[in-house]
């Protein structure tokens, strides 16, 4: 695989690798504060991967659980941010294949949340075409985007919600940064055709 933008310790913020030091030795408050810090990412993130608010809160447990028993192995490889990203995302996938195995045939539409938490803020881009306009069509997009398939919603998602760079979603998904481009242009062609869908 391409190297996704790998960094050493030097590169990693002084304040965020003290923070994690303190983690690893067990300070509490250092604790609190980590999860402080990146609470909001990890559940909107998993909100918009599920779609369920309540499996999004239980999925952010998961993943602050699996951060605190990993952290000793983190070594500077991507921002801590973009390390985090990348558990969210294989905690996300291994529930939605662990609904699968199970049957579960439908999930709670990410339109669903939208009643509940109002429309998301994008951070990057627009998504394609610039349907953000309004509410209703912010909703059609989300409807959309839940039918795609996991990993091309989560491309997207990193790149067009999220705002992150090529090299952060390639590292988030363990993909090489080529990979990222292709399920981007996938996804985009997917969501067009989805929303020509809901609008027939």
């Amino acid at each position: 695989m391409k190297n996704a933008g790998a960094i050493g310790w030097s590169d990693v913020d002084t304040a965020e690798a003290a923070l994690i030091e303190r983690c690893t030795t067990g300070d509490e408050t250092a604790c609190a504060d980590l999860v402080n810090a990146h609470q909001r990412m990890v559940y909107t993130l998993a909100l918009h991967l599920l779609g369920d608010p309540d499996e999004a809160l239980d999925l952010s447990q998961e993943v602050f659980l699996r951060v605190f028993r990993t952290l000793s192995s983190f070594r500077g490889q991507s921002a801590l941010r973009t390390w985090i990203y990348r558990i969210v995302i294989n905690q996300a996938r291994n529930r939605q294949r662990w609904w699968r195995r199970r049957h579960r045939s439908s999930q709670v539409s990410l339109d669903e949340h939208l009643k509940q938490f109002g429309d998301v803020e994008s951070k990057g881009d627009v998504l394609p075409d610039r349907l953000l306009a309004s509410k209703e069509t912010s909703t059609l997009i989300w409807q959309a985007l839940d039918r795609l398939p996991f990993d091309q919603r989560t491309a997207l998602i990193l790149r067009e919600v999220d705002g992150l760079h090529y090299d952060e979603i390639a590292f988030s998904l363990g993909v090489a940064i080529g990979t990222v481009k292709s399920r981007l242009t996938r996804a985009r062609q997917a969501l067009r055709a989805e929303l020509l869908g809901l609008h027939a």
